[in-house]
């Protein structure tokens, strides 16, 4: 990790939704910056994320892109009042990644109206050790968009 980049836990006392994630905490999800509207994560692939191809469990890259996608969606102050969740995401593949590849996720809201929102999350590897990618940039492994929907804080919803 880059010195100076903070960590789950340093973030999750100034954003709420960090603070009890422990799925992101068992990835190793690392936060690299968090702006209204954008996040850009990063996470190591280690064997316990494969499949048995192994290559990535798409699930992992899922539920990577959603944390990514939910960090921007929820900004960094918090609101008493409501909480931004996902209405319905999809994911396209384009490669695998391997065993001891950085990851990186980079979300962007794309459009809001009213209480929905969209968001596209492209997530990326470090190229595989020993190889380089072919024009030196990371390998592009995979498109998510999310909707989300913003709703009352759940202590605050009517009973």
């Amino acid at each position: 990790m880059a010195e100076g980049t903070p960590t789950l836990e340093q973030l999750a006392e100034h954003h709420e939704i960090l603070r009890d994630d422990f799925a992101s905490e068992w990835m190793g999800i690392r936060v690299v910056e968090i702006a209204d509207g954008r996040a850009v994560i990063t996470m190591d692939l280690r064997r316990e994320m494969l499949n048995g191809f192994g290559m990535a469990h798409g699930g992992m890259i899922f539920a990577f892109a959603d944390t990514a996608f939910a960090l921007a969606c929820n900004d960094m102050a918090g609101s008493d009042e409501t909480i931004t969740v996902a209405s319905g995401a999809d994911i396209t593949f384009l490669r695998s990644a391997q065993q001891g590849q950085t990851l990186t996720a980079t979300a962007v809201r794309r459009a809001t109206a009213g209480r929905s929102g969209l968001y596209d999350v492209t997530i990326t590897a470090s190229a595989p050790s020993g190889e380089d990618s072919p024009d030196g940039e990371d390998l592009l492994i995979a498109e998510f968009r999310g909707r989300s929907r913003t709703i009352p804080q759940p202590s605050r919803r009517r009973r």
